[in-house]
């Protein structure tokens, strides 16, 4: 009879705890999972995983103090979680920075809110085209004769502040062009070639070096300011190796070596047609001023 007794409180009460539950509690219950499943998604390849990890043990270690009262190590740890906060933000303020670009450069982006004036999609195809071509020959030529060259396609993210530590130039690329800007003799050839809708816009620009330590020995400080360059943005970045002539490719802090012409305009043809430079939004969004203006 006890049993039964019990069998029916426990039933009622896991009853009463579902005929509570709202479906705006498993709404919000769901997205907070999905958030921090996120978070831990963009801080895994970072230094922020060794922060989650710290925080961590010193909660665990909180616990451990307030449970045996030891009062003088609860007063520094709680200055520590009071404080330490400030500190956290301006240390990893670059992996901060990371993360809510990571989150700009999501599909919602692609609704172009802040892109107005960019709604000629096929003109943009037709300038990425042949500046694909363009760009691969360049590299080719600079590889044979070991001339470095770093040279960024600007897709989704705008490298405006990148832009403006270097020369702007805003002309149509080709291989003789180019071939002057990386000459060693020029003025900007020791800077990054910026080149945004087919067109070489700026040069002599500046990058952020890579934060990685697994970088090999054998990679200068051209590989590395690649490196940190598609970190920081989504851009497609090549660099032409003055050591060796090695075509590589840089893509989402991933780098990849041994291009030819042929094999680099692949790559080119498949990350900024198909993906970021020209959208399927920004036609969409053509149309719809065309029919306004119609």
């Amino acid at each position: 009879m006890v049993l039964l007794k019990l069998e029916a409180l426990t039933s009622a009460d896991i009853q009463g705890m579902i005929q509570s539950i709202h479906p705006v509690d498993i709404i919000d219950t769901l997205l907070v999972i999905y958030l921090v499943y996120k978070v831990l998604q963009l801080v895994r390849e970072t230094r922020a995983m060794q922060l989650l990890k710290g925080l961590l043990l010193l909660m665990v270690l909180y616990m451990a103090v307030d449970l045996f009262e030891l009062n003088t190590m609860r007063y520094l740890l709680e200055m520590v979680f009071q404080y330490g906060v400030i500190a956290l933000l301006v240390v990893f303020q670059p992996e901060l920075r990371r993360m809510l670009e990571t989150v700009g450069r999501t599909r919602i982006s692609n609704l172009n809110v802040f892109n107005i004036g960019h709604f000629d999609a096929n003109t943009q195809k037709q300038q990425w085209n042949a500046a694909i071509g363009t760009i691969c020959n360049a590299a080719n030529t600079l590889a044979r004769s070991k001339t470095g060259a770093l040279m960024v396609l600007e897709r989704t993210t705008k490298l405006g502040e990148i832009i403006k530590t270097g020369t702007v130039v805003d002309a149509i690329p080709s291989v003789e062009l180019i071939g002057n800007l990386f000459f060693v003799n020029s003025p900007l050839h020791d800077g990054a070639m910026i080149i945004r809708d087919g067109k070489i816009f700026a040069a002599g620009c500046y990058l952020p070096l890579s934060d990685n330590h697994e970088i090999s020995r054998e990679l200068g400080t051209r590989h590395r300011a690649g490196l940190g360059m598609s970190e920081n943005s989504d851009a497609v970045v090549i660099i032409v190796s003055e050591e060796t002539g090695v075509i590589s490719v840089a893509i989402k802090g991933v780098l990849t070596r041994n291009y030819n012409a042929e094999s680099l305009a692949e790559l080119l043809k498949t990350e900024i047609l198909s993906d970021g430079a020209v959208s399927e939004t920004s036609e969409k969004k053509e149309s719809f001023w065309k029919s306004k203006k119609n």
